[in-house]
């Protein structure tokens, strides 16, 4: 199976090499594999699209498509709906500039793609502090749903269904709204426990601050929740997470 990784970028010279390393180091590329990776960019002011040509050659070298577009957008649902219309694989991963993939991410997804027959699957994640220290965050599944049992950058998705099901571009939370609707139609869904990839907190989802605490509540609640046909009682678990941001950070 081909697979597409996209990164969304925008202003952000000092992180996407580390980005584009860890999907230049994938064990698949050593087997043969085809991977394509898109660049999906804002229309940076910096040196982001010339940090991301750096890497072209090297692509190259290992037998890898690099795709770099660059152009404004609506923001970074909008420019992960690009990408996604762009792909050509048959399998989509998602991973923002600044995260990065353990080596064998893309190897134990198409391994768990072939044996289970899913439609999408997500793994655990490392979180990084910024004091430094680290913790991993682990993948489950349960009747009683929360984001807290669930990691973005590790999920990988039939191309299909993105394409299909595209971001609703509603609120800052719209992959996770994506995941909900899946597991609402019923689609074959897979945890693998093993840490995928990294993630450095302090971005929008977990900045202490009230007002925008307030905003991310209503986004969870109305934007995957609600439209995806969940209880009003999932409010009481949007307000949990945020306050757990606030008081524990």
């Amino acid at each position: 199976m081909k697979v597409s990784i996209i990164t969304v970028a925008y202003n952000c010279e000092s992180s996407i090499g580390r980005t584009m390393e860890s999907v230049l180091g994938q064990t698949v590329l050593e087997g043969g594999a085809e991977l394509e990776y898109l660049i999906i960019d804002g229309k940076s002011s910096d040196r982001t699209v010339e940090t991301a040509e750096r890497y072209r050659e090297a692509f190259g070298q290992k037998g890898a498509v690099l795709r770099i577009f660059s152009e404004p957008d609506r923001g970074i649902y909008d420019a992960m709906n690009k990408g996604i219309r762009l792909a050509q694989g048959e399998i989509l991963g998602i991973l923002n500039s600044g995260d990065w993939y353990e080596p064998e991410a893309v190897e134990t997804a198409l391994d768990t793609f072939g044996r289970e027959k899913c439609d999408l699957l997500f793994a655990n994640i490392r979180l990084h502090r910024t004091d430094g220290s680290s913790f991993v965050k682990k993948a489950r599944l349960r009747s009683f749903e929360t984001s807290r049992d669930w990691n973005h950058p590790t999920m990988f998705v039939r191309a299909e269904l993105y394409k299909e099901y595209p971001f609703r571009e509603l609120g800052i939370h719209d992959d996770y709204g994506f995941f909900l609707r899946m597991k609402r139609q019923g689609r074959r869904i897979v945890t693998v426990d093993r840490v995928l990839a990294n993630f450095e907190m302090g971005g929008a989802s977990n900045r202490k601050n009230v007002k925008e605490a307030l905003g991310r509540i209503r986004d969870r609640y109305r934007y995957c929740y609600r439209i995806n046909g969940y209880s009003r009682w999932y409010l009481l678990e949007c307000i949990a997470i945020e306050a757990a941001k606030l008081l524990l950070g």
